[in-house]
Protein backbone atom coordinates (compact mmCIF):
# COMPACT_ATOMS: atom_id res chain seq x y z
CA UNK A 1 0.00 0.00 0.00
CA UNK A 2 2.75 1.99 0.33
CA UNK A 3 4.10 2.24 -3.30
CA UNK A 4 0.65 2.80 -4.40
CA UNK A 5 0.09 5.73 -1.70
CA UNK A 6 3.73 7.19 -3.25
CA UNK A 7 2.34 6.55 -6.96
CA UNK A 8 -0.78 8.50 -6.50
CA UNK A 9 0.75 11.24 -5.01
CA UNK A 10 3.48 11.42 -7.53
CA UNK A 11 0.84 11.02 -10.63
CA UNK A 12 -0.77 15.00 -8.86
CA UNK A 13 2.32 16.80 -10.12
CA UNK A 14 2.18 19.08 -13.11
CA UNK A 15 4.55 19.85 -15.76
CA UNK A 16 4.08 23.76 -16.18
CA UNK A 17 7.14 25.72 -17.16
CA UNK A 18 8.25 28.12 -14.53
CA UNK A 19 9.23 30.89 -17.12
CA UNK A 20 7.08 30.43 -20.08
CA UNK A 21 8.29 32.51 -23.08
CA UNK A 22 6.36 35.62 -24.22
CA UNK A 23 6.91 37.90 -27.12
CA UNK A 24 5.85 41.70 -26.69
CA UNK A 25 6.39 44.09 -29.11
CA UNK A 26 6.50 47.60 -27.18
CA UNK A 27 5.01 50.25 -29.41
CA UNK A 28 6.01 53.24 -26.72
CA UNK A 29 8.13 55.40 -28.65
CA UNK A 30 9.48 55.44 -31.85
CA UNK A 31 13.33 54.23 -32.80
CA UNK A 32 15.58 56.50 -33.70
CA UNK A 33 16.71 54.54 -36.91
CA UNK A 34 12.66 54.23 -38.45
CA UNK A 35 13.89 52.66 -41.79
CA UNK A 36 15.23 49.82 -39.81
CA UNK A 37 12.18 48.43 -38.86
CA UNK A 38 9.84 49.92 -41.83
CA UNK A 39 8.98 45.79 -41.88
CA UNK A 40 7.98 45.25 -38.20
CA UNK A 41 4.68 46.17 -38.30
CA UNK A 42 4.15 43.64 -41.32
CA UNK A 43 5.57 40.69 -40.15
CA UNK A 44 5.23 40.74 -36.42
CA UNK A 45 2.79 43.39 -35.26
CA UNK A 46 -0.36 41.79 -33.37
CA UNK A 47 -1.64 45.33 -32.51
CA UNK A 48 -5.11 45.88 -33.23
CA UNK A 49 -3.98 49.39 -34.50
CA UNK A 50 -1.68 47.77 -36.92
CA UNK A 51 -1.62 49.25 -40.21
CA UNK A 52 -2.10 46.56 -42.07
CA UNK A 53 -4.66 44.24 -40.74
CA UNK A 54 -5.10 41.86 -43.21
CA UNK A 55 -1.59 40.61 -42.90
CA UNK A 56 -1.95 40.22 -39.14
CA UNK A 57 -5.49 38.64 -40.08
CA UNK A 58 -3.14 36.15 -42.29
CA UNK A 59 -0.59 35.16 -40.08
CA UNK A 60 -3.66 34.15 -37.08
CA UNK A 61 -5.58 32.48 -40.11
CA UNK A 62 -2.09 30.49 -40.48
CA UNK A 63 -1.02 30.09 -37.06
CA UNK A 64 -4.66 28.54 -36.21
CA UNK A 65 -4.28 26.28 -39.72
CA UNK A 66 -1.08 24.70 -37.81
CA UNK A 67 -1.86 24.33 -34.37
CA UNK A 68 -5.40 22.19 -35.58
CA UNK A 69 -2.57 20.04 -37.38
CA UNK A 70 -0.31 20.00 -34.27
CA UNK A 71 -3.27 18.73 -32.51
CA UNK A 72 -4.17 16.23 -34.96
CA UNK A 73 -3.24 12.46 -33.59
CA UNK A 74 -1.00 10.73 -35.08
CA UNK A 75 -1.75 6.52 -36.07
CA UNK A 76 0.23 3.58 -35.93
CA UNK A 77 1.10 2.61 -39.27
CA UNK A 78 -0.28 -0.66 -40.81
CA UNK A 79 1.30 -2.60 -43.54
CA UNK A 80 -1.13 -0.98 -45.63
CA UNK A 81 0.03 2.33 -44.79
CA UNK A 82 3.83 1.76 -45.41
CA UNK A 83 2.83 0.41 -49.00
CA UNK A 84 0.78 3.90 -49.84
CA UNK A 85 3.91 5.37 -48.31
CA UNK A 86 6.69 3.87 -50.82
CA UNK A 87 3.83 3.53 -53.55
CA UNK A 88 5.59 5.35 -56.77
CA UNK A 89 2.00 6.99 -56.98
CA UNK A 90 2.89 8.86 -53.74
CA UNK A 91 4.54 12.04 -55.89
CA UNK A 92 1.53 13.05 -57.40
CA UNK A 93 -0.90 12.31 -54.18
CA UNK A 94 1.52 14.81 -52.14
CA UNK A 95 1.49 17.03 -54.73
CA UNK A 96 -2.08 17.71 -55.18
CA UNK A 97 -2.68 17.27 -51.36
CA UNK A 98 -0.32 20.58 -51.29
CA UNK A 99 -3.30 23.26 -50.22
CA UNK A 100 -4.25 21.03 -47.77
CA UNK A 101 -0.83 20.90 -46.25
CA UNK A 102 -0.54 22.67 -42.93
CA UNK A 103 3.50 23.33 -43.47
CA UNK A 104 2.74 24.69 -46.68
CA UNK A 105 -0.37 27.10 -45.41
CA UNK A 106 1.50 28.39 -42.51
CA UNK A 107 4.21 29.10 -45.02
CA UNK A 108 1.83 32.24 -46.78
CA UNK A 109 2.98 35.04 -45.01
CA UNK A 110 6.68 35.04 -45.17
CA UNK A 111 6.79 33.75 -49.08
CA UNK A 112 3.73 36.13 -49.95
CA UNK A 113 5.19 38.66 -48.12
CA UNK A 114 8.58 38.56 -49.55
CA UNK A 115 7.34 37.75 -53.16
CA UNK A 116 5.53 41.11 -52.40
CA UNK A 117 8.97 42.74 -52.26
CA UNK A 118 10.40 41.40 -55.28
CA UNK A 119 7.49 42.31 -57.47
CA UNK A 120 7.49 46.26 -55.55
CA UNK A 121 11.33 45.88 -56.44
CA UNK A 122 10.82 44.79 -59.74
CA UNK A 123 8.55 47.43 -60.40
CA UNK A 124 10.61 50.05 -58.85
CA UNK A 125 13.59 48.83 -61.88
CA UNK A 126 11.41 48.78 -64.05
CA UNK A 127 10.27 52.27 -63.92
CA UNK A 128 14.03 53.84 -63.31
CA UNK A 129 15.09 51.79 -66.39
CA UNK A 130 11.94 52.79 -68.30
CA UNK A 131 13.11 56.74 -67.66
CA UNK A 132 9.65 56.94 -65.41
CA UNK A 133 11.05 58.66 -62.54
CA UNK A 134 13.94 61.50 -62.16
CA UNK A 135 17.55 60.82 -62.96
CA UNK A 136 18.33 60.59 -59.06
CA UNK A 137 16.35 57.82 -58.48
CA UNK A 138 19.44 54.88 -57.77
CA UNK A 139 18.76 51.20 -59.78
CA UNK A 140 18.86 48.28 -57.04
CA UNK A 141 21.20 45.61 -58.24
CA UNK A 142 24.34 44.05 -57.10
CA UNK A 143 26.66 41.66 -58.13
CA UNK A 144 26.18 37.76 -57.22
CA UNK A 145 29.58 37.23 -55.52
CA UNK A 146 28.19 37.78 -52.45
CA UNK A 147 25.56 35.18 -52.49
CA UNK A 148 27.65 32.60 -54.10
CA UNK A 149 30.07 33.02 -50.83
CA UNK A 150 27.42 32.68 -48.18
CA UNK A 151 25.24 30.23 -50.15
CA UNK A 152 27.12 26.97 -48.21
CA UNK A 153 26.91 29.06 -45.01
CA UNK A 154 22.95 29.04 -45.15
CA UNK A 155 22.71 25.75 -46.42
CA UNK A 156 24.72 24.43 -43.52
CA UNK A 157 22.53 26.28 -41.10
CA UNK A 158 19.41 24.45 -42.72
CA UNK A 159 20.49 21.44 -42.60
CA UNK A 160 21.58 21.36 -39.35
CA UNK A 161 18.57 22.78 -37.74
CA UNK A 162 16.70 20.46 -39.23
CA UNK A 163 19.18 17.47 -38.24
CA UNK A 164 18.83 18.61 -34.84
CA UNK A 165 15.00 18.48 -34.55
CA UNK A 166 15.15 15.03 -36.25
CA UNK A 167 17.65 13.92 -33.04
CA UNK A 168 15.19 15.14 -30.64
CA UNK A 169 12.26 13.50 -32.42
CA UNK A 170 14.58 10.64 -31.88
CA UNK A 171 14.75 11.16 -28.69
CA UNK A 172 11.23 11.43 -27.86
CA UNK A 173 10.06 8.15 -29.34
CA UNK A 174 12.64 6.00 -27.54
CA UNK A 175 11.74 7.86 -24.15
CA UNK A 176 8.11 6.98 -24.72
CA UNK A 177 8.98 3.32 -25.57
CA UNK A 178 10.60 2.89 -22.33
CA UNK A 179 7.67 4.48 -20.61
CA UNK A 180 5.37 1.83 -22.96
CA UNK A 181 7.77 -1.07 -22.20
CA UNK A 182 8.02 0.15 -17.97
CA UNK A 183 4.51 -0.11 -17.94
CA UNK A 184 3.78 -3.39 -19.29
CA UNK A 185 6.94 -4.97 -16.80
CA UNK A 186 5.43 -3.33 -13.80
CA UNK A 187 1.87 -4.51 -15.29
CA UNK A 188 3.84 -8.15 -15.47
CA UNK A 189 5.56 -8.06 -12.01
CA UNK A 190 1.95 -7.28 -10.41
CA UNK A 191 -0.42 -9.82 -12.45
CA UNK A 192 2.00 -12.89 -12.08
CA UNK A 193 2.06 -11.70 -7.83
CA UNK A 194 -0.83 -13.81 -6.40
CA UNK A 195 -2.28 -12.17 -3.56
CA UNK A 196 -3.01 -14.64 -0.51
CA UNK A 197 -4.96 -11.84 1.69
CA UNK A 198 -8.03 -12.61 -0.63
CA UNK A 199 -10.24 -9.37 -1.56
CA UNK A 200 -7.81 -7.09 0.20
CA UNK A 201 -4.92 -7.86 -2.31
CA UNK A 202 -7.18 -7.88 -4.85
CA UNK A 203 -8.20 -4.42 -4.97
CA UNK A 204 -4.15 -3.57 -4.14
CA UNK A 205 -3.88 -4.84 -7.52
CA UNK A 206 -6.74 -3.66 -9.38
CA UNK A 207 -5.87 -0.40 -8.39
CA UNK A 208 -2.17 -0.50 -9.27
CA UNK A 209 -3.24 -2.01 -12.65
CA UNK A 210 -5.75 0.83 -13.13
CA UNK A 211 -2.88 3.57 -12.36
CA UNK A 212 -0.34 1.92 -14.78
CA UNK A 213 -3.32 2.16 -17.66
CA UNK A 214 -3.73 5.61 -16.79
CA UNK A 215 -0.11 6.55 -16.41
CA UNK A 216 0.73 7.19 -20.27
CA UNK A 217 -2.53 9.30 -20.77
CA UNK A 218 -1.96 11.27 -18.26
CA UNK A 219 1.68 12.12 -18.99
CA UNK A 220 0.46 12.81 -22.69
CA UNK A 221 -0.83 16.33 -20.51
CA UNK A 222 0.96 16.99 -17.70
CA UNK A 223 4.38 15.81 -18.57
CA UNK A 224 5.22 15.06 -14.93
CA UNK A 225 8.50 13.23 -14.03
CA UNK A 226 7.73 10.19 -12.14
CA UNK A 227 7.74 6.98 -14.16
CA UNK A 228 11.89 5.82 -15.32
CA UNK A 229 14.09 7.41 -17.25
CA UNK A 230 11.81 7.86 -20.07
CA UNK A 231 9.97 10.87 -17.94
CA UNK A 232 13.13 12.67 -17.57
CA UNK A 233 14.11 12.72 -21.00
CA UNK A 234 10.14 13.58 -22.00
CA UNK A 235 10.60 16.77 -19.38
CA UNK A 236 13.65 18.07 -21.15
CA UNK A 237 13.07 17.77 -24.42
CA UNK A 238 9.83 19.76 -23.42
CA UNK A 239 11.35 22.54 -21.27
CA UNK A 240 13.93 23.03 -23.66
CA UNK A 241 14.46 23.90 -27.46
CA UNK A 242 16.76 23.81 -29.72
CA UNK A 243 19.17 27.08 -28.68
CA UNK A 244 16.77 30.07 -29.70
CA UNK A 245 20.27 32.12 -31.31
CA UNK A 246 20.02 29.16 -33.35
CA UNK A 247 16.83 29.50 -34.34
CA UNK A 248 16.62 33.12 -34.55
CA UNK A 249 19.68 33.17 -36.49
CA UNK A 250 18.37 31.07 -39.21
CA UNK A 251 15.39 32.87 -39.38
CA UNK A 252 16.85 36.05 -40.07
CA UNK A 253 19.56 34.86 -42.42
CA UNK A 254 16.46 33.36 -44.43
CA UNK A 255 14.36 36.90 -44.49
CA UNK A 256 17.68 38.86 -44.95
CA UNK A 257 18.53 36.77 -48.10
CA UNK A 258 15.44 36.61 -49.26
CA UNK A 259 14.61 40.38 -49.19
CA UNK A 260 18.05 40.90 -50.77
CA UNK A 261 17.69 38.35 -53.82
CA UNK A 262 15.45 40.26 -56.12
CA UNK A 263 18.59 43.47 -55.88
CA UNK A 264 21.17 40.13 -57.03
CA UNK A 265 19.30 38.81 -59.73
CA UNK A 266 17.69 41.67 -61.61
CA UNK A 267 20.55 41.82 -64.10
CA UNK A 268 20.09 38.67 -64.92
CA UNK A 269 16.55 37.66 -64.44
CA UNK A 270 14.75 41.19 -64.79
CA UNK A 271 10.83 40.57 -63.63
CA UNK A 272 11.50 36.76 -63.56
CA UNK A 273 12.83 37.79 -59.91
CA UNK A 274 9.29 37.02 -58.75
CA UNK A 275 8.96 33.81 -59.43
CA UNK A 276 12.20 33.03 -58.56
CA UNK A 277 11.92 34.54 -54.59
CA UNK A 278 9.02 32.86 -54.75
CA UNK A 279 10.52 29.66 -55.30
CA UNK A 280 13.44 30.24 -53.34
CA UNK A 281 11.10 31.21 -50.43
CA UNK A 282 8.77 28.43 -50.39
CA UNK A 283 11.87 25.84 -50.84
CA UNK A 284 14.15 27.19 -47.62
CA UNK A 285 11.42 28.64 -45.44
CA UNK A 286 9.59 24.82 -45.87
CA UNK A 287 12.70 23.01 -45.25
CA UNK A 288 12.81 25.47 -42.16
CA UNK A 289 9.80 25.02 -41.29
CA UNK A 290 9.70 21.10 -41.05
CA UNK A 291 12.50 21.23 -38.72
CA UNK A 292 11.11 24.01 -36.14
CA UNK A 293 7.69 21.42 -36.06
CA UNK A 294 9.74 18.38 -35.21
CA UNK A 295 11.68 19.93 -32.56
CA UNK A 296 8.62 19.52 -30.71
CA UNK A 297 8.40 15.53 -30.64
CA UNK A 298 5.04 14.83 -28.79
CA UNK A 299 2.36 15.95 -31.26
CA UNK A 300 3.89 14.45 -33.82
CA UNK A 301 3.97 11.47 -32.35
CA UNK A 302 1.14 8.33 -32.39
CA UNK A 303 0.74 8.87 -28.33
CA UNK A 304 -2.88 8.10 -28.28
CA UNK A 305 -2.02 5.07 -30.40
CA UNK A 306 0.30 3.82 -28.31
CA UNK A 307 -1.64 4.39 -24.85
CA UNK A 308 -4.51 2.45 -26.61
CA UNK A 309 -1.72 -0.53 -26.90
CA UNK A 310 -0.62 -0.40 -23.81
CA UNK A 311 -4.15 0.11 -22.14
CA UNK A 312 -5.32 -3.03 -24.37
CA UNK A 313 -2.10 -5.76 -23.76
CA UNK A 314 -2.48 -5.25 -20.27
CA UNK A 315 -6.48 -5.82 -20.65
CA UNK A 316 -5.55 -8.50 -22.56
CA UNK A 317 -2.73 -9.96 -19.96
CA UNK A 318 -5.22 -10.27 -17.01
CA UNK A 319 -8.09 -11.82 -19.02
CA UNK A 320 -5.69 -14.78 -19.66
CA UNK A 321 -4.00 -14.69 -16.21
CA UNK A 322 -7.77 -15.06 -15.01
CA UNK A 323 -8.58 -17.81 -17.27
CA UNK A 324 -5.56 -19.85 -16.77
CA UNK A 325 -5.76 -19.06 -12.65
CA UNK A 326 -9.54 -20.35 -12.66
CA UNK A 327 -8.28 -23.85 -15.01
CA UNK A 328 -5.31 -24.38 -12.63
CA UNK A 329 -7.59 -24.46 -9.94
CA UNK A 330 -10.51 -26.61 -11.08
CA UNK A 331 -7.70 -29.03 -12.49
CA UNK A 332 -5.94 -29.02 -9.03
CA UNK A 333 -9.32 -29.88 -7.78
CA UNK A 334 -10.13 -32.55 -9.21
CA UNK A 335 -6.52 -34.50 -8.84
CA UNK A 336 -5.51 -33.52 -5.10
CA UNK A 337 -7.43 -36.85 -3.79
CA UNK A 338 -5.33 -38.98 -5.39
CA UNK A 339 -2.21 -37.16 -6.31
CA UNK A 340 -0.52 -35.18 -3.59
CA UNK A 341 0.43 -31.24 -3.90
CA UNK A 342 4.52 -33.05 -3.79
CA UNK A 343 3.76 -35.21 -6.71
CA UNK A 344 4.21 -38.50 -5.28
CA UNK A 345 1.72 -41.36 -4.45
CA UNK A 346 0.56 -40.80 -1.47
CA UNK A 347 1.03 -43.54 1.01
CA UNK A 348 -2.40 -45.25 0.49
CA UNK A 349 -1.76 -45.43 -2.97
CA UNK A 350 1.21 -47.74 -1.99
CA UNK A 351 -0.55 -50.28 0.00
CA UNK A 352 -3.17 -50.77 -2.58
Amino acid sequence: MTALSHLSLSSNSQFTPQNPLKFHYSHSSPPSHPTKFLLLPILCSKSANSPFPSLRWVSEWADAVKERGMRKRRPLYTPDDWRDHRSSSRHLRHLLSSLSSRVILSLIPPVFSLTAVAAALALYNSAVSLAWLPDFFPLFRASSLPYQLTAPALALLLVFRTEASYSRFVEGRKAWMKVVAGANELAGMVISGRGHNGGADAGVRRALLNYIMAFPVALKESKISCFHEGIGVCEQLMGTPIPLSYTRLTSRFLVLWHLTLPVILWDDCNWIVVPATFISAASLFCIEEVGVLIEEPFPMLALDELCKQLHDSIREAVAIENQVRVRLLAKMDGHFDGHPVNGWPSSKTKQG
